[in-house]
């Protein structure tokens, strides 16, 4: 009897990439996948619609189904997340008949949502699927967002709103504390906003799953995950079954593909470990001109090779990208750096051996692609959990140098950048940096070994679908 999963990834590219991943596993444990997708024109991001197009070029075994778009598009900016939640609510209905017939045909055993699309849960559990979370940050960002609703609750009884707003530290079970801005500051900001409302309870949802799947593995995440498993991280209610399933990183690109993009082949001409990479994010994320010249300056004077995949606001176009740059700079630095503004196989770059080190917006698919390929990293955090995984990259994994400090003007001025990159290049604390995440890219290469953590915590997931499996429905000829 055939078994089979329906991913619904939502539509954010560094959601959409850990899932793909997912599926292969589960394609090769014998599952027939579908990934349900919300018409990618939902979404006016290109990278998205790009990442769904190789996705689906290089994944034959698993089923795309398009639910057609209801009324307008995601709209970027303040208000994206009520956006995008709002856009998840208004396809329940045509995600609820894509399951009815799917269920009617071959069955469901089970479906996996992003941590964003929970409102999904609305209809796995009116048809009475089993519905799971692929949480695609780590375990400690897991705890932080499973409790954020009842510490959200305590302040607005307490009246500490104020001291909130003031980045009071926020006290989490199972986890350092930290300041308010550091997780979802609108939410302290403005309490009684719409945006409070939709994003308290839709991390609420997570914690209503059937089980929670976390791009992570143990080694890397252990304190956070043992405070998962401990009744004092929920109290009053039951946390649901959390497996630490990771590393869910990007794929590494055919040898067709490493061909055709030209900072590959660039990498093959530098020594090992002398390029700074520095990318951040697959959003897209823009600097300010004055940022990208700041930065500009900073890796100038710096000395060392560079790779950097720049987002600039002025232009998408590659030939005039020397518009938005000091004077002379890419002609000054021509044979030690190289200056891009285009999607680049990320994984493939940290991976090369001439890369040293990974300037990163923290984001925690670029954090495991950096560990999974030994690359010490600066840090740069910009929005969403990001700065909770700075704090932990420093602090507990000991895998990045400090983060780049903006002035009071908000500008990470060129001589931090300089600084920043002569430590992690240069100095012995570099040299410690590379140290400790090579241990655990040792770690990581083994998390998926038979018996190893991730391995099991996936073979715990499989058994808890095979355990709340539904009978299957007749099909034309069956038992006869």
């Amino acid at each position: 009897m055939e078994k089979a999963v329906v991913l619904y990834p939502g539509f954010i590219v560094s959601h959409f990439v850990p899932m793909m991943r997912l599926a292969g596993v589960l394609i090769q444990h014998g599952y027939a996948v579908s990934v349900a997708l919300i018409d990618p024109a939902v979404n006016l991001d290109d990278a998205f619609a790009a990442a769904v197009a190789r996705a689906a070029a290089s994944m034959p075994s698993v089923t795309f189904h398009m639910i057609p778009l209801v009324e307008s598009p995601l709209t970027p900016g303040a208000q994206f997340i009520l956006n995008y939640l709002d856009i998840i609510a208004r396809h329940n209905e045509r995600f609820h008949d894509f399951l009815l017939r799917s269920s009617s045909t071959r069955g469901v055993d089970a479906v996996v949502v992003d941590s964003i699309s929970v409102e999904a849960f609305a209809v796995t559990k009116r048809l009475g699927i089993p519905g799971y979370v692929l949480f695609t940050s780590n375990a400690a960002a897991l705890a932080a967002f499973v409790q954020l609703p009842s510490v959200h609750a305590q302040a607005r009884t307490s009246l500490k709103f104020k001291d909130l707003r003031d980045d009071a530290p926020l006290d989490f079970f199972g986890i350092p504390p930290m300041p308010a801005s550091h997780l979802f500051g609108d939410i302290f900001d403005h309490p009684e906003s719409d945006i409070c409302k939709a994003t308290v309870a839709s991390l609420h949802g997570i914690s209503e799953a059937d089980g929670i799947l976390v791009n992570t593995f143990e080694s890397l995440d252990a304190p956070a995950v043992a405070a998962l498993g401990d009744p004092r991280c929920l109290p009053g209610r039951v946390m649901p079954p959390v497996y630490c399933v990771g590393p869910f990183v990007g794929a590494a690109q055919t040898s067709k593909q490493q061909q055709q993009h030209e900072c590959l082949s660039w990498l093959d001409g530098q020594p090992d470990h002398s390029v700074v990479f520095l990318c951040f994010g697959s959003a897209g994320h823009n600097h300010s001109e004055e940022q990208v010249k700041e930065i500009a300056v900073g890796l100038e004077n710096s000395g060392h090779r560079f790779l950097w995949v720049v987002r600039a606001p002025f232009s998408d176009d590659p030939g005039t990208i020397n518009a938005g740059l000091p004077n002379g700079f890419l002609e000054r630095t021509s044979g030690r750096g190289l200056v891009v503004n285009q999607w680049v196989p990320q994984a493939d770059v940290l991976r090369h051996t001439a890369t040293g080190v990974f300037v990163t917006h923290c984001g925690w698919n670029s954090v495991l692609e950096g560990v999974t390929a030994g690359v010490p990293m600066l840090c740069w955090p910009l929005y969403a959990e990001q700065k909770l995984n700075k704090l932990r990259m420093v602090g507990e994994m000991g895998i990045a140098a400090a983060e780049m400090v903006a002035s009071q003007q908000g500008l990470v001025e060129a001589a931090e950048v300089e600084r920043k990159v002569r430590l992690a290049m240069e100095s012995e604390e570099g040299r410690e940096l590379r140290s400790r995440v090579a241990a655990h890219k040792k770690a990581a290469a083994v998390a998926w070994d038979d018996g190893r953590s991730s391995r099991a915590a996936f073979l715990r997931f499989l058994s808890d679908v095979e355990s709340r499996r539904q009978p299957r429905p007749a099909r034309s000829g069956e038992g006869k």
